[in-house]
């Protein structure tokens, strides 16, 4: 039985380690919240009390944090993986962070003689929930093939995009495009509901026509019910939007549209809005309207 640390177990790692346990993996688990941890155990999973711990005896370790300086915490610090893991272990590195810095991890991984992938994930926490995820992984093919049986897990799409960095650099188009619509489909609603139209059959012929998205087939009811429990965070996605345009602006690459969805995430987590899901959009297109009173 292959043993799989993993690090992270919030709304998406949680539900992923849980996933991995169900496929038959010996999974290890480390979280800061211990509540988290003991979620895990109940699900068939072990605990660690730290990740030097959750490491130690791991051939595949996997984290899934917020943002670039957890990751690099994590993964480069004296009670790290890095310094704490098996030779040749494979590190699996699934959150969203800067494909710059992943492919600064996976250059200090390979010196140390560690297997690396970058492999972000798209599909919220529903996805994680029904392993479904759409995975875009970055890294050797070698590598890729090896952790396969991880990514059939926990993913029904799972794509090798290139080298290190590559999955990153696809997940940040890929945060762009659902931001995006995620706008647009706000800004309809709003638009419909200004002439009294019935909106629930607005959008069901919407979505059977060339306007039809995944927004909408997933996210347009709860809108309408003005429901914005999390799947994925205002917060998060104002972070990812973050890594977006700096990437871009390196680049030097033009996203003018990418360039104002990232002010409006930023309004909205601004106005107290960072803890609902990103589809609370609405809310902040109503304010511009003056139609929150």
């Amino acid at each position: 039985m292959t043993t799989v640390a993993f690090i992270g177990l919030g709304i998406m790692g949680g539900p992923m380690a849980a996933n991995l346990v169900k496929a038959g993996f010996d999974v290890v688990g480390y979280n800061r919240s211990p509540q988290k941890i003991d979620n895990l155990v109940k699900a068939g999973g072990r605990g660690a009390s730290s990740v030097s711990e959750a490491v130690k005896d791991a051939e595949i370790i996997i984290t899934m944090l917020p943002d670039s300086p957890d990751v690099e915490e994590v993964a480069l610090a004296k009670d790290g993986i890095l310094a704490n893991a098996k030779p040749n272990s494979l590190y699996i590195d699934m959150s969203t962070i800067k494909p710059s810095t992943a492919m600064e991890i996976a250059k200090q991984a390979q010196e140390k003689g560690f297997g690396v992938l970058d492999a972000p994930v798209s599909g919220g926490e529903q996805g994680a929930i029904d392993a479904n995820l759409s995975i875009m992984v970055g890294g050797s093919a070698s590598d890729f093939e090896k952790a396969k049986p991880i990514f059939e897990a926990v993913g029904s799409t799972i794509v090798h995009v290139g080298p290190s960095g590559s999955g990153q650099t696809v997940k940040a188009a890929n945060q762009l495009i659902v931001a995006g619509t995620i706008e647009l489909v706000a800004e309809a609603i709003v638009f419909l509901e200004a002439y009294g139209v019935d909106t629930e059959s607005a959008v069901k012929v919407l979505a059977g026509g060339l306007a039809g998205n995944r927004i909408l087939d997933r996210k347009a009811s709860s809108m309408l019910a003005r429901q914005f429990k999390p799947g994925f965070r205002v917060e998060l996605h104002h972070k990812d939007l973050g890594i977006l345009t700096e990437s871009a602006r390196q680049a030097q690459v033009i996203i003018p549209l990418g360039a104002l969805v990232s002010e409006l995430m930023a309004s909205l987590k601004a106005n107290g809005n960072g803890d609902l899901d990103h589809s609370a959009l609405l809310l902040g297109v109503e304010r511009l309207c003056g139609r929150d009173k």
